[in-house]
């Protein structure tokens, strides 16, 4: 706290709060944008917090959402703080000026942790450098899990994902009166908070609430409705109760999230496996948003920066020792990446050539990748041309193993690289300068709608960030990109006959393949 100077108290829609000065920085902390989602409102959209007399003290991070655990082998390099309590619909906000006279750019952070886990308490998101460099940061709780992401035929879809855009409409209302300006608000996440990002953006209903977005390491995209389906079956049938949102709310949460755990434990980005996700609902997801954007129904003249880190892969094949037992597993795993990705074996056979000494670890894991995040993005780019930038983050964590892992660049982008947190999957001594140099690029995103490096066009450039110099590259990831443009995918229900060379023609096999792959140990979702 700031001796001698009072506490900044701001008056929202629904109530005054007071806040804290920290080094310069006016911090709320636990602003309820909703009402508590439990009760009668369990399962269901969020409705708006009741409004209070007098002054409610936010000088505390507020309850965060239901969530199980990280696994201890994950544990090791995330940290995920829990806050215990019902009204876990909150934000927080940093700004360097609270009055309604500043009109200072904002930027609007929503976390990651597959929708299952993580929070805007992760001292690694601290908003305070970013307030410091003039931007207003307001960091999201919402629901996740089966809590935010459950399909029932008794509740409607993406809960999770309706609490964001109530927290945008939050932003959209009060931000003013905090120091920002409604008109100038950036969108940025990162893995799940990303994918959220890219549905949010291609939302009808959340057209007008943002300006500009950032998707790190996640990219548009909505998963069939069977696979959110099975997940809850699992879960039901282990509980043996009906696959009802009404069944399901009468659950131990405590019960609920131990066996949500148990359900997921086998998954993983990189292997499959039974997962929660945002899906195409006729309502707020009304289309797949990737396609919704390419072809520009979404999003029209949003400035966008979107990229990956090098090795997205290492931060879920390292974690209790995956990674060697994929390599041990050599033609398995390869077949069980086949059946993830849905390729033929020309492009395994041609990522062998484009990476002679990489291991098959490292073969399925920049297949997946490109499948799933670099190749969706690429897209994205590519329509739309002269608002777009893209970066790639190369620099290499000190601790082994991990190289330039997911989430990596996350103490970098937010300059919080000195707090314990960000050291459990840095190591000591990351390099100042690229924090600086990354973070300056995301506040001046914010500003301008330029992060200071060439916008995407027909040569592709990419920023490179942590590999000497940041500098741009032309077409760094192209070589790979075309190994999927020569590839025809078949649908799951193509017949034999139509099947490119090499494609495994029983799915018996590949079943059998993701499976061994899944089951060698260490598979966790984080």
């Amino acid at each position: 706290m700031t001796a001698g100077r009072a506490d900044p108290v701001v008056r929202t829609p629904y109530g005054a709060v007071r806040g804290r000065y920290e080094r310069g920085i006016a911090v709320f902390r636990g602003i309820p944008y909703a009402a508590p989602p439990f009760g009668p409102r369990r399962f269901r959209p969020p409705v708006p917090p009741e409004p209070w007399d007098g002054v409610r003290d936010m000088g505390a991070f507020g309850p965060t959402a239901p969530k199980p655990p990280y696994s201890e082998a994950f544990a090791q390099y995330l940290s995920d703080p829990v806050v215990p309590g019902e009204d876990c619909l909150n934000l927080n906000v940093w700004t360097p000026e609270p009055g309604p006279g500043a009109r200072l750019p904002v930027m609007v952070w929503l976390h990651g942790g597959a929708l299952t886990r993580g929070s805007s308490a992760v001292p690694v998101y601290d908003g305070h450098p970013f307030a410091r460099d003039g931007v207003v940061l307001v960091s999201v709780n919402y629901r996740l899990g089966v809590e935010g992401y459950g399909l029932f035929p008794d509740a409607p879809p993406n809960p999770g994902l309706r609490d964001q855009l109530a927290a945008l409409r939050w932003v959209h209302e009060s931000i003013e009166a905090f120091g920002g300006d409604p008109g100038r608000v950036t969108l940025f996440g990162q893995s799940a908070g990303a994918i959220s990002i890219g549905a949010l953006i291609a939302a009808p209903q959340a057209q007008g609430l943002f300006r500009r977005a950032v998707l790190q390491s996640g990219p548009p995209e909505a998963v069939e409705r069977d696979k959110v389906r099975r997940v809850v079956r699992r879960m039901a049938t282990r509980l043996k109760i009906p696959a009802t949102a009404e069944a399901f709310a009468a659950v131990d949460r405590a019960l609920l999230l131990r066996t949500q755990a148990e359900v997921g434990r086998l998954s993983s980005p990189v292997l499959g496996g039974p997962a929660f996700g945002i899906v195409v609902d006729g309502d707020l997801v009304p289309r797949d948003p990737l396609e919704a954007l390419v072809e520009g129904s979404g999003a029209p003249g949003a400035d966008l920066l979107l990229g990956w880190t090098r090795d997205e892969y290492r931060l879920w094949l390292v974690p209790g020792g995956l990674l060697e037992r994929v390599d041990r597993l050599g033609p398995v795993a390869l077949a069980g990446a086949m059946a993830r990705c849905r390729c033929g074996s020309e492009v395994v056979r041609g990522y062998r050539a484009l990476h002679p000494d990489a291991g098959t670890a490292e073969i399925v894991g920049q297949m997946v990748t490109d499948h799933l995040l670099r190749i969706p993005l690429h897209r994205l780019a590519d329509a739309r041309p002269g608002s777009s930038y893209v970066y790639e983050f190369a620099w290499s964590s000190q601790l082994p193993g991990l190289g330039a892992c997911h989430a990596l660049e996350l103490g970098f982008v937010f300059d919080t690289g000195d707090v314990p947190e960000a050291r459990k999957l840095a190591g000591e001594g990351a390099p100042t300068e690229l924090a600086d140099a990354m973070h300056a690029a995301w506040v001046r995103f914010a500003v301008q709608g330029d992060p200071g490096w060439q916008a995407w066009d027909g040569a592709h450039p990419v920023q490179i960030f942590g590999d000497g110099s940041p500098h741009i590259a032309y077409g760094p990831r192209d070589a790979e990109r075309a190994l999927w443009t020569a590839d025809v995918s078949p649908p799951e229900s193509a017949p034999a006959s139509h099947l490119p060379p090499g494609w495994p023609t029983r799915s018996t096999e590949l079943r059998s393949a993701v499976r061994r792959l899944r089951r060698s140990g260490g598979a966790r979702r984080h």
